[in-house]
């Protein structure tokens, strides 16, 4: 199977998220090094007020110069203390990668140079973690690397996560920042892309197929889904490859659709950089 990356979105957040924390970081040493710097002239200070005071014997003022000057002494700022390591976006986004990189790999195994994996396709509507394309079917992939039991209601969607002993700790909506569910975030791209295509003259069927990637997601009650749901690789691979699948897409018309989704992308990333 060939690998076609148009673009790495976890990746380029996860090195912008770094970066905020290395500079976040860098600007707290920075204060406490400006703080340091005005702490030791008023001490500097201080010792000269009591030295001229000792000089001139003016020991009622010598004795109480030395109380200030002992806080300013004690109240010296300290560095701050390294940062402990990737922040929890920084892993969440790591662990998301890790689940792409896991479906990704299975896929590789199981199918030959028929096929092709494209990662990163975007649009106006947004991204598609992965487009399988091959004779058989195109399936789109979003992969969710998530601990929880998963729930879903038509688009709605939402977890449950429990701890080791079984215990209810945390439940909540299953939303990007954009508040789209998991189905929302794959259907609406692609729908954008099939328009796409069908005005080039192609029509072809695309899959959908969310992926609960981690060993612990487990699929809860869901009623009416938009998508296909699964949390094996298995499953896609089920879909990809039909047991009774009996047309079959011309190679030519696979590199037509590939080219066509590369320039696409292409078409949409040039739009989104800065002018």
């Amino acid at each position: 199977m060939r690998v076609v990356e148009l673009s790495n979105h976890p990746r380029a957040l996860m090195r912008q998220a770094a970066e905020q924390r290395q500079a976040e970081q860098a600007a707290a040493e920075a204060r406490c090094e400006s703080a340091a710097e005005e702490q030791q002239i008023r001490i500097a200070e201080l010792r000269g007020e009591r030295a001229q005071a000792r000089s001139e014997r003016r020991w009622w003022a010598w004795w109480r110069l030395g109380f200030p000057l002992r806080r300013a002494e004690r109240n010296m700022p300290r560095p701050p203390a390294p940062a402990p390591g990737p922040s929890d976006r920084e892993q969440a986004l790591a662990a998301g990668m890790e689940g792409e990189s896991l479906v990704e790999e299975y896929l590789q195994s199981m199918l030959d140079d028929d096929w092709t994996l494209v990662r990163g396709y975007r649009n106006r509507r947004g991204e598609i973690d992965h487009i399988l394309l091959g004779p058989t079917r195109i399936v789109a992939i979003e992969v969710k690397h998530r601990n929880a039991t998963v729930h879903c209601n038509g688009d709605e969607w939402w977890f449950d996560k429990f701890d080791r002993y079984g215990n209810l700790v945390e439940q909540g909506s299953l939303a990007d920042r954009r508040g789209r569910s998991p189905s929302q975030q794959l259907n609406q791209p692609v729908d954008e892309l099939l328009k796409f295509l069908t005005s080039r003259g192609l029509l072809p069927e695309i899959v959908r197929v969310v992926y609960l990637s981690h060993d612990r997601s487990m699929l809860g009650n869901c009623e009416s889904p938009t998508v296909h749901i699964c949390t094996s690789p298995d499953y896609i691979l089920t879909l990809a490859t039909p047991e009774f699948a009996t047309l079959r897409m011309p190679p030519e018309q696979l590199a037509q659709i590939e080219a066509l989704i590369i320039r696409d992308h292409r078409f949409h990333e040039t739009r989104r950089r800065p002018r």
